[in-house]
């Protein structure tokens, strides 16, 4: 049986300062009220706006860092079915190739914090954030996967529909690249 909810898309983006630590935002609005996460938003849909589009406005608005689409790497793109059973969601991923250089002042939306990334695990976030987007994070951010999470099974299955090799791995089959990884893989790691 399907179920029928609302699709959202929305940004992620995962910025660094010049020693790699992470800039995470400590959200001062529902739905994350007073969970850390990275920089992101909803795409505004009305306009046209395409995920790197939404990335670069974002970024900016968050945290005051100008940058282009030549600045972003997307490394993932992750669909989520009845998150919080309340909204299906479509995730663009991105990684900040630009780091930031200072700490950016509190806005509206929170107050920002530079993290280790092993630092970040014991910090309040979001357990999808913990269980799924930060080891996509650790594996991936190099290259690209796609992936689903099906929130109306528990636990939740996630498949990996495609994983692009890093281009260090390039693991070469018959003369090509093997671009897919198996399906109905729940090990993010």
């Amino acid at each position: 049986m399907s179920l029928t909810l609302p699709f959202k898309i929305s940004v992620l983006v995962f910025i660094e300062n010049r020693t790699g630590e992470q800039l995470l935002l400590l959200r001062a609005k529902p739905p994350n009220l007073g969970i850390w996460t990275p920089l992101g938003g909803k795409l505004e849909m009305a306009i046209g706006e395409s995920p790197f589009e939404c990335a670069v406005r974002e970024t900016d608005e968050e945290c005051g860092l100008c940058i282009d689409v030549s600045d972003l790497h997307l490394f993932a793109m992750i669909s989520e079915k009845a998150y919080g059973g309340n909204a299906h969601w479509l995730m663009f991923l991105f990684r900040c190739k630009k780091p930031i250089d200072a700490l950016p002042p509190p806005i509206g939306e929170g107050y920002f914090g530079f993290f280790e990334r092993k630092k970040i695990d014991s910090l309040e976030i979001p357990e999808t954030d913990r269980s799924t987007l930060w080891p996509v994070f650790d594996r991936y951010h190099d290259r690209f996967v796609g992936l689903r999470a099906d929130y109306t099974l528990s636990p939740a299955k996630i498949v990996f529909d495609q994983i692009t090799p890093s281009p260090k791995e390039g693991n070469l089959i018959g003369g090509r690249r093997d671009y897919l990884h198996p399906r109905n893989s729940t090990n993010l790691c």
